[in-house]
């Protein structure tokens, strides 16, 4: 008898949502921010993914999004009312936002991207400045990257 492993399925920011929603905040990200929207959507999908992952695990004072990111954590708190409903609904609580500018390191970035893939999400390492051939602030994807 063979025992076979079973990779647990990953699944995305963009699952936490329904689908006029994350069109709506991709659409904002993309044009608030100036980023293609293949790009802004990709940074939504991750900023959700870090916001529920600081949300559930109560440890978001420890953590902090990528610069490349972080437009996407302020496109969530820019739509008020839904961000408020959205974080009751899903920490029972108000997510704050308490930027770490200063603390953008590799090492912590590599850590926030460790919990939010052991959350059992997919991560886009070109947004985190985690991946091995990123080169800030180029690993946005701009081109073929999308």
């Amino acid at each position: 008898m063979s025992v076979t492993a079973i990779a647990a399925e990953t699944r995305t920011g963009r699952s936490l949502v329904n689908d006029t929603e994350f069109e709506t905040l991709a659409a904002f990200c993309a044009d608030e921010y100036g980023l293609e929207r293949c790009v802004a959507e990709r940074v939504v999908d991750q900023a959700l993914a870090l916001v529920f992952v600081m949300g559930t695990s109560g440890d978001g004072a420890s953590m902090a999004p990528s610069r490349l990111i972080d437009p996407g954590w302020h496109t969530l708190i820019l739509h008020t009312g839904w961000y408020a409903d959205w974080c009751r609904r899903n920490f029972g609580y108000f997510l704050h936002h308490q930027p770490k500018s200063t603390i953008r390191t590799r090492g912590l970035m590599a850590d926030v991207v460790g919990r939010i893939r052991a959350a059992g999400f997919e991560v886009d390492e070109r947004l985190w400045g985690t991946a091995a051939e990123c080169n800030p602030p180029a690993c946005c994807g701009d081109g073929d990257g999308c």
